[in-house]
């Protein structure tokens, strides 16, 4: 990492911006979501915990997010209702 790298960080930047690296940061963001999905999370549990931890403005996990489930509609049809299966499960023991 070269004096290019610390100028990059000196100027605010993330590793992946946004702005410098547009594909690199949707791909990170992407990525991001795709953790959130293994531990089950819906839309807004996983936009506000990439906002909490990984800095990202929600506009764009939420932007991400909708792109992706525009691409894969069955597979996100099928895990909103295994969500919504398993909370009604869980109000049911409440």
């Amino acid at each position: 990492m070269g004096s290019a790298t610390g100028s990059y960080r000196r100027r605010g930047h993330h590793h992946h911006c946004l702005h410098c690296q547009p594909c690199r940061y949707i791909r990170l963001v992407q990525h991001l979501i795709e953790k959130c999905l293994t531990v089950g999370m819906d839309r807004h549990e996983c936009v506000r915990a990439i906002a909490s931890h990984a800095g990202i403005h929600h506009s764009v996990t939420a932007t991400v997010w909708d792109e992706l489930a525009r691409e894969n509609p069955r597979f996100f049809r099928r895990y909103l209702q295994t969500l919504n299966k398993q909370a009604q499960s869980q109000a049911l023991r409440h």
